[in-house]
């Protein structure tokens, strides 16, 4: 019987010690934004407003069908009065009156068929509005998600920091009881750990703030069990900084904010078409058919349904409408759409001028944080070898604890910069992924 080495039991009893201790309430970047879009109320307020602009899309199509309305009529007469045989009398009548109206229009110079187009345009912008929320979430909820990961990072460095000067307090005071090592020594290092402690519990709190802060912008409840997934650093990182013209050129073709400006001015366009289609006469068909019941009191009255069928008429006929004035209104509509028009072009080019100011803002920020991170990453390199021989110089007894502590501090501060630079050309790279509008969903 084979037996299992002791590397394959730690093992084991770490994974199983890391599944039962996963929380429930622990979300990737995924899960955050999907919560947030959920949740949003600007969200399902512009949803709604999609819904409304279909809406109005489908009645703009259903206005082509043919119109039908029924009506009914009862009245009641006394005194001299037009009878069933159109003759003038002095008599009591009952008159109960039955019809269908229907109407078609043939022709209105396009002005329904623009409505359609106006309608679908006015649609699309709606949802190119809803997108643009969609994605302002996304880029939110990235950004949050990020501090809360370099919080993270920064209360792990606190603590690797604390543990390791906990360390060195237990070992001093064996060298003072020992009489190896002055007191004054001992209490140097108790004080660092306490300062130490404090900047952990700093660190703990800014976590949990930054959770918070990610919480409501998910809008749900906050709870100590929230948390997120820590994914690995190394796939967040292992993105290549993309070119600004290139990112604006993926703008002009992705970006909502883009294609909401080119609707409107479509919606705009073809309101004018519309307004000028006021000058065209309208060309409809209608068709009526109906039939009545008299009652007179004290005489003989055919039935009812004898009375229907005898009394039964039907038309059909075409109606043409010819504006000919009707006090400027139409002429007024145009020069409005024109305008409205020219206003529709101007905010297009205000939004793309607007957008590669941000592109290449963006694009700038991002490549000053690239030179912080690979300058960053040279002072980490510089102060991890200066704390390694500042450290064995105080494990030797050759340096003081002032030194030691003063190669410490300049390590950590270290350590810190490196970890949020690289964050924040993480971030950077995001703003830009944003901006050409294939911003990860992880």
């Amino acid at each position: 019987m084979k037996t299992i080495n002791f590397k394959s039991i730690l093992f084991i009893t770490l994974l199983t010690i890391s599944c039962v201790g996963l929380k429930a309430e622990q979300y990737s970047l995924e899960q955050c934004i999907d919560i947030a879009l959920n949740n949003n109320l600007n969200v399902r307020k512009q949803e709604n407003e999609v819904n409304s602009k279909h809406l109005q899309y489908q009645q703009a199509r259903q206005n082509l069908l043919p119109s039908l309305t029924g009506y009914a009529s009862q009245s009641w007469s006394w005194g001299l009065s037009t009878g069933v045989d159109n003759t003038n009398k002095t008599q009591n009548i009952a008159n109960t009156g039955l019809g269908l109206n229907a109407n078609l229009v043939l022709f209105d110079g396009l002005a329904m068929k623009f409505n359609i187009d106006n309608a679908k345009a006015l649609a699309n912008q709606s949802e190119a509005s809803l997108e643009q929320i969609n994605l302002d979430i996304r880029m939110n909820i990235t950004s949050m998600f990020l501090q809360v990961l370099l919080n993270k990072e920064l209360e792990q460095v606190a603590q690797v920091q604390l543990d390791e000067t906990k360390r060195k307090v237990e070992r001093s005071k064996a060298l003072v009881e020992a009489d190896r090592l002055p007191q004054g020594e001992l209490y140097t290092l108790q004080a660092q750990a306490a300062q130490e402690e404090n900047t952990l519990v700093q660190a703990k709190n800014r976590t949990k703030l930054s959770l918070l802060d990610l919480a409501q912008a998910m809008e749900m409840d906050y709870s100590d069990d929230f948390d997120i997934v820590q994914p690995a650093l190394e796939t967040m990182t292992s993105v290549l900084l993309p070119d600004n013209n290139i990112v604006f050129q993926q703008a002009l073709d992705n970006r909502p904010e883009i294609s909401a400006a080119l609707y409107q001015l479509d919606a705009q366009q073809i309101g004018l078409k519309s307004a000028k289609a006021a000058y065209s006469p309208t060309l409809s068909l209608g068709s009526s058919a109906n039939t009545s019941y008299y009652h007179i009191y004290g005489a003989d009255n055919k039935s009812f349904g004898k009375q229907l069928g005898d009394n039964f008429s039907a038309s059909v006929g075409l109606n043409l409408s010819i504006p000919i004035f009707d006090r400027m209104r139409t002429p007024n509509n145009i020069k409005q759409q024109e305008l409205a028009i020219s206003n529709a072009r101007l905010q297009l080019e205000q939004v793309k001028l607007d957008l590669r100011k941000q592109i290449d803002q963006a694009y700038y920020n991002a490549l000053a944080a690239q030179s912080r991170q690979a300058t960053a990453e040279k002072a980490l390199v510089s102060a991890q070898e200066a704390y390694r021989y500042a450290e064995q110089k105080y494990d030797a007894g050759r340096s003081s604890t002032y030194e030691y502590y003063e190669a410490k501090r300049v390590l950590l501060q270290a350590q810190s910069e490196q970890l949020q630079s690289v964050y924040d050309y993480i971030f950077k790279v995001r703003i830009l992924q944003y901006y050409a509008g294939n911003l990860p969903q992880r």
